[in-house]
């Protein structure tokens, strides 16, 4: 039996990779990953050389899992990494994951950058509760999330693409209204941009200019007196 690591990649800037993830690539037998393109920038900014790499990305997890659990149970150590961030959390892996456990093989995980918890640090929000929902859906279904949210005292963190930013802010404003919101665009990369303000603000910067990179929402949450916290 082998022994599978879930390991957390920058999540922009590859500086931010730990000394124990380093160490652990290196020793990996097999990385399973999302894309290679972007493992392979970053095994080759670590300095690490080519690695036996294997695709599992949420386009063909389930189609490749008996495959990839075969290779667990063959290889001494085999690593799970995703682009950016940690594996799972709105990544794919699960699967692989899951079956290891129900296989009894053993699973480490070294912990690395993660964009909700960065963005929620970032934001200075009050509050230790917060819910993470990942990517919002799109239409009817998006109106819903955000009016079963309406009244929760907590923070609500997700992710939105550049193409759909706008319209979310203007969802949000309509059903939820003028909370306090933070955004960050492209967070440690070059382009970094944290914004801070009210949604009807966000809404007028973002319509600005064309919106680019990868966005983490921080919206604030509502308390018992119906006020933003």
């Amino acid at each position: 039996m082998g022994k599978l690591y879930i390991i957390g990649t920058p999540i922009g800037n590859l500086k931010d990779i730990s000394l124990r993830a380093v160490e652990t690539l290196k020793e990996s037998d097999v990385i399973f990953v999302e894309d290679k393109r972007v493992t392979v920038k970053l095994l080759n900014s670590l300095e690490i050389g080519k690695k036996e790499l294997f695709t599992f990305s949420e386009y063909n997890a389930n189609k490749v899992l008996k495959k990839a659990l075969d290779i667990v149970k063959q290889k001494n150590i085999c690593s799970l990494v995703s682009d950016a961030g940690m594996p799972v959390i709105s990544d794919p892996g699960y699967q692989l994951i899951n079956k290891c456990w129900e296989e009894g093989i053993e699973i480490d995980i070294i912990p690395g950058p993660n964009a909700p918890s960065a963005a929620i640090a970032l934001s200075g929000f009050p509050g230790s509760k917060y819910m993470f929902y990942g990517f919002l859906p799109r239409g009817k279904n998006k109106r819903r999330v955000l009016r079963n949210i309406k009244d929760i005292d907590i923070l609500f963190v997700f992710f939105e693409s550049p193409q759909r930013l706008v319209n979310t802010l203007k969802e949000i404003l309509e059903i939820i209204g003028d909370r306090d919101i933070f955004i960050a665009r492209e967070m440690t990369k070059i382009h970094q941009e944290l914004f801070r303000g009210k949604v009807s603000e966000a809404l007028a910067h973002f319509s600005e200019n064309k919106v680019r990179g990868e966005i983490t929402v921080v919206l604030s949450g509502r308390d018992s007196n119906n006020e933003t916290v």
